[in-house]
């Protein structure tokens, strides 16, 4: 089969589109999947570009984020037989292998159905940043119906998901983003109103849009300064969640002194760590989320799609920044 093998940690010369065998089943419960596309996100950009998590097993096969068709199932098998189209996020980190690939091997336990109103690209892009925002505001912030929810880079991937996951959960919606033709992209997702980081401190109008005291929950996709900025953006006692490291020279003053409930989200930890109960609780926040596709109630967008032979590339777009949705490599 055809795939893209990081052969070492650098720059985008590093992804070579080589051929490799097909990946055989390892377990009574494991489904063997010809993919239809691979989801390209930033964590796959700072795996080559850093190292994987296992730099000891190389080359590596990345890409977390895959949809496709099962052609074989392990005889323990209940959930899947051959020819379910299915989506899930598994692999890429440097361990098993990933979804840049033509096929792959995935436990059933850790694969939705997938949505029956999206291709095989949009449910590609779908999983890691699904699970990522549903985490990040139904599991961390425990939203609730009512509450206002600032996104932090609302036109990015995960950004343009929790903004339809906070309006559908009943929420009043704000987001930041970069220039009108993402604001208005952000208010067709569902936010009541958008800010304009570029054009300066986005602080008063948060807090006047938030009736004076700050939002009940902050989403910060974007860390370093924006994340530190956030502390008074958040009503005392309210949620901050973060998707990136904090800065170790970070001041926690503000965020001290108005109570903030801190919540750090990596949704790749169950994969790295084995965690069997938190890998079966995200296959369900994906089976939760085809639902809400079906419904109408969340859509993903597709900034690009590209070739398999053309992963380089994909990872040059992400490194440029500004992007609107996701990156896509298919393999038809």
């Amino acid at each position: 089969m055809k795939a893209i093998l990081m052969t070492a940690p650098g720059e985008t010369e590093v992804l070579q589109y080589t051929d490799v065998p097909v990946p055989s089943l390892g377990s009574d419960h494991d489904l063997l999947v010809r993919l239809r596309a691979a989801g390209v996100n930033p964590v796959d950009t700072k795996l080559r570009s850093k190292g994987t998590y296992y730099p000891d097993r190389m080359p590596a096969i990345l890409g977390c984020d895959g949809a496709g068709l099962v052609e074989a199932v392990g005889p323990a098998v209940t959930r899947f037989k051959p020819g379910d189209a299915v989506y899930f996020c598994n692999g890429g980190i440097g361990g098993h292998p990933g979804n840049y690939a033509e096929y792959t091997v995935v436990d059933e336990t850790w694969a939705a159905a997938k949505p029956a109103t999206l291709s095989f690209a949009e449910a590609a892009a779908a999983p890691l940043v699904l699970i990522t925002a549903w985490e990040a505001l139904h599991d961390r912030a425990r939203m609730q119906a009512g509450q206002t929810v600032l996104i932090h880079a609302g036109a990015g991937g995960v950004g343009h998901i929790a903004i339809q996951l906070a309006r559908a959960a009943g929420c009043r919606v704000a987001a930041t983003v970069s220039g009108e033709i993402k604001a208005q992209f952000a208010r067709e997702l569902g936010a009541d109103v958008t800010f304009d980081y570029r054009a300066g401190d986005i602080s008063p109008a948060v807090l006047e849009w938030s009736g004076g005291e700050g939002v009940d929950i902050a989403l910060d996709a974007v860390g370093g300064t924006v994340f530190e900025q956030s502390f008074g953006l958040v009503r005392p006692y309210g949620d901050l969640v973060t998707l990136l490291q904090p800065d170790a020279d970070v001041n926690w003053k503000v965020a001290r002194m108005r109570n903030l409930r801190i919540s750090l989200e990596l949704m790749l930890s169950p994969m790295y760590f084995g965690w069997s109960a938190a890998q079966a609780h995200q296959a369900e926040i994906l089976r939760e989320c085809a639902a809400l596709f079906d419904a109408g109630k969340l859509r993903i967008h597709l900034g690009h799609m590209l070739p398999l032979a053309q992963a380089a590339e994909a990872h040059r777009l992400i490194e440029q920044g500004s992007l609107q949705g996701k990156i896509v490599l298919t393999m038809d």
